[in-house]
């Protein structure tokens, strides 16, 4: 608690132990990572002035209806006080960061898009023009946001009220979770209430899960398959994650959105394509183009150290582990890990080579592949019946967990993405 408070009081943007902190919080050790690479970005010296790092968090949030994220971020420039015009709303804008509009929309919700005409556009537009380093800067605070609002929206994080209501900026949020059953991390199914017969087949559903783990261990040192029917597994899986929980939200009607003034574009989703059956997004091999090997030093060679930043938290959401499973002790949840990070990747079309898409049809249930889904692709529609749907056996840290993953995952996809386009428009 007091080493939470600490982190929170120098490195969180509202200075205290907010909600979002609070739930992060039951992860010490990433909450520690994400809370410095947070902090660089919006505070530390970079290409960008700080009032436009918090303008372009609110427009990432915004894609995203994140009223909380938005509220905070609003709330940092009151603080600052400067170019206040701009909270009124995007024409209020320089033509410079209203360039931003474009990437930041495919960046949230179809990042298979972008090319290097995109950066062009940005880094040859004459008197509004981009440097690579300032572009480069902005491309990560919106990756950083958009995974953010993932976040938010997948642990139900509620807004604190601003009693005061100084800055006129109401904080809405339309969410049936309670945040503090979520830091008070125990079982969920304490929470449901529910009767004996469902907790017996969440028992069962957990031994079964255990069960395939170590069937698929077992299996891996048997044998192996051939790159053909690996590739093959690969797009059997990408397409029917672009299935998965379409259907579910057929007749959503988006509610009129108290963040619009910082959207354009606002209809402009991941779900259309799915729908429309046009095409996936194309396979983006990892090995032609990683993080570790491309990404990482692009980053740190034109934004110094954030690369590093980056590096780390995600490899602290990657490696966490309890060695835990539910009630279960002594357990390795590498494959389950890895599983839920491959998918969001899946779901963006990056595929790695050595990895057997198998093993996610074997690891992840239907009503988990809906919840990382929306979750990834449209956080705005999560509720809380999909939260509790999936693993009722489970603590809320864990589900928390996942939650980190889904985001660590989710940001490094775009920043792929962003990054090979940015490479090209150099080479």
């Amino acid at each position: 608690e007091a080493v939470i408070t600490l982190l929170a009081e120098a490195y969180s943007p509202s200075g205290h132990v907010d909600h979002l902190t609070q739930v992060m919080g039951l992860h010490p050790h990433y909450l520690e990572s994400f809370l410095h690479s947070q902090f660089y970005l919006l505070r530390m010296d970079g290409p960008l002035p700080l009032h436009c790092r918090h303008f372009i968090a609110i427009m990432a949030a915004a894609r995203h209806q994140c009223s909380f994220l938005v509220s905070l971020h609003v709330r940092e420039f009151y603080r600052m006080g400067v170019c206040l015009d701009w909270l009124k709303g995007l024409q209020y804008v320089p033509q410079r960061l209203r360039n931003l509009n474009e990437i930041n929309k495919l960046l949230a919700h179809r990042p298979w898009l972008i090319t290097k005409e995109h950066i062009q556009n940005l880094v040859k537009t004459g008197e509004h023009s981009w440097s690579l380093a300032e572009l480069v800067h902005a491309v990560v605070i919106l990756a950083h946001f958009h995974a953010l609002a993932s976040f938010v929206f997948g642990s139900g994080i509620n807004p604190q009220v601003d009693t005061q209501n100084t800055n006129g900026f109401q904080a809405v949020y339309i969410s049936n979770y309670c945040t503090c059953d979520l830091a008070s991390d125990h079982h969920l199914d304490r929470d449901l209430s529910s009767s004996s017969h469902e907790t017996t087949d969440s028992v069962s559903e957990l031994e079964a899960l255990m069960d395939r783990m170590k069937r698929l261990q077992e299996e891996r040192e048997e044998d192996e398959a051939s790159q053909e029917e690996m590739a093959t597994r690969f797009e059997k899986e990408k397409k029917e994650s672009l299935l998965v929980g379409s259907g579910d939200l057929e007749d959503e009607v988006m509610p009129t959105s108290k963040v619009s003034q910082f959207v354009e574009d606002a209809t402009f989703g991941y779900q259309d394509f799915a729908r429309r059956g046009e095409d996936n997004p194309p396979t983006f091999r990892a090995q032609d183009y990683s993080w570790e090997d491309h990404g990482f030093s692009l980053v740190n060679r034109l934004y110094s150290d954030i690369g590093l930043l980056l590096d780390d938290k995600f490899r602290t959401a990657c490696d966490l582990t309890y060695y835990n499973m539910a009630s279960h002790e002594d357990v390795d949840t590498t494959m389950l890990r890895r599983a839920l990070f491959n998918y969001v990747h899946c779901m963006y079309g990056i595929r790695y080579d050595d990895y057997d898409y198998g093993e996610v049809n074997q690891l992840l249930e239907r009503s988990l592949k809906v919840y990382i889904k929306t979750v990834t692709c449209y956080p705005e529609r999560t509720t809380r019946r999909m939260y509790d749907s999936y693993w009722r056996q489970f603590r809320h840290s864990e589900k928390v967990h996942v939650n980190l993953l889904l985001m660590e995952a989710r940001m490094q996809a775009e920043l792929l993405y962003a990054l090979r386009a940015i490479t090209r428009y150099m080479t």
